[in-house]
């Protein structure tokens, strides 16, 4: 079986199918917590940046694969979403919900509110439905109003949009005023945003994102990101995140297809980082078949993440094409790291998925769970879909 060939039958008949039997057809939703011994905990919370997660999948699931089953699935996501997630008094997106739908964590996360965009324009995009839309430009319009100050993006706030800790975007014992990740994703949002609607505020906001990723992420000494930082951008702690380093180097780039005019100027300044990025994450990180997690204070975390894999296969062929398909030496780190995901940390028990991480020789770490408000079809089932639309 040709990889194409093992990629797609990997998203049609895995992923796809258990991620439509963990949908909750009495409160609504998917369900949120399916534990590592493969035990569903049906009255979970429910995290709404799961259950926009999933709304993103199964709506570039049907925008590749055309199959009617997917856009149900996308529409069942899109309802509870839009009925339980949202603040109707004080606008914006919670972080959980109870399993029937009850407020149970009313934080409101730049980084939520992002991934809300990113699922309500990709929700529009494959069931033309204005009011998605609509509500994508409305969270937009609060991120840029209460999420945002002078500097740059901020983090968490409680449900009336004031400044609280970072803790949930905040770990390795620091807590951030500032991260990466949240600027990374804001910027994933506001791209597939920008790709429904055109409109010239959201692509001056992506021009912004992209001056502070080029001038406050990137560390141009040692050619990284920095990932943790104080209110003015003040790296708190010496660490490489590898799989964000590798994820970055090819969002980043879809950015610039998208925003970039005629005279190039963000091209010109965007794409040496993004290909330093990668090629430093080749050069110094990657084993040769999988990518460890990251690196803190020059000591290597050896886990293979799930998500850390996903990344890497997307980013070495993104790598790949933007080469113009001629250096090699990326195709076939990105094939030698999709054969480890498919020996190693796709789990083949009958009812599972991935597992959320395996050591460094390749065996399972027990206990982590199948799914919970951060394990999602979000990065394996992009990079599938990325494969299919790539090769």
């Amino acid at each position: 079986m040709t990889m194409v060939n093992k990629v797609r039958d990997h998203l049609e008949n895995g992923i796809i199918p258990f991620w439509k039997d963990l949908r909750d057809d009495v409160y609504g939703g998917y369900y949120g917590y399916l534990d590592y011994d493969l035990n569903l905990d049906k009255k979970a919370e429910k995290g709404c940046i799961l259950n926009s997660r999933i709304l993103w999948f199964f709506s570039n699931a049907y925008l590749l694969l055309k199959d009617k089953s997917l856009l149900d699935e996308a529409e069942h996501a899109y309802a509870y979403m839009t009925e339980k997630c949202f603040d109707r008094e004080n606008g914006g997106v919670f972080w959980s919900t109870t399993y029937d739908g009850q407020v149970k964590d009313s934080t409101k996360h730049t980084y939520n509110q992002a991934f809300a965009v990113y699922a309500l324009s990709s929700y529009y995009e494959a069931s033309g439905d204005l009011k998605a839309l609509e509500r994508a430009r409305e969270l937009f319009g609060i991120i840029e109003t209460k999420c945002k100050d002078e500097k740059g993006y901020l983090e968490a706030s409680d449900k009336t949009f004031h400044k609280i800790g970072n803790d949930k975007l905040s770990e390795n014992g620091v807590v951030a005023d500032r991260t990466m990740n949240t600027l990374l994703h804001v910027l994933e949002a506001y791209t597939e945003l920008y790709i429904a609607c055109a409109d010239p505020k959201v692509k001056a906001a992506l021009w912004d994102i992209l001056h502070i990723f080029s001038e406050k992420m990137y560390n141009r000494k040692l050619h990284r990101q920095e990932v943790f930082f104080d209110d003015d951008y003040r790296s708190l702690i010496d660490l490489h995140s590898y799989g964000h380093d590798i994820e970055t180097s090819w969002l980043v780039e879809r950015t610039v297809e998208a925003v970039d005019d005629d005279d190039h100027v963000w091209r010109d300044k965007i794409l040496p980082i993004t290909r330093d990025l990668a090629e430093t994450i080749l050069n110094t990180a990657f084993d040769g078949h999988s990518l460890p997690s990251e690196c803190e204070n020059g000591k290597v975390d050896e886990k293979r993440i799930w998500w850390v894999q996903a990344e890497t296969v997307v980013g070495f062929l993104n790598a790949y094409n933007r080469s113009n398909n001629t250096d090699e030496r990326y195709l076939e780190a990105a094939k030698s790291c999709l054969a480890y995901i498919f020996e190693n940390i796709v789990d083949k028990r009958d009812g599972s998925e991935w597992f959320w991480a395996v050591n460094r020789d390749g065996t399972p770490i027990k206990g982590l769970p199948i799914v919970e408000p951060w394990k999602c079809p979000y990065h394996n089932g992009r990079m599938c879909i990325e494969i299919l639309k790539r090769v």
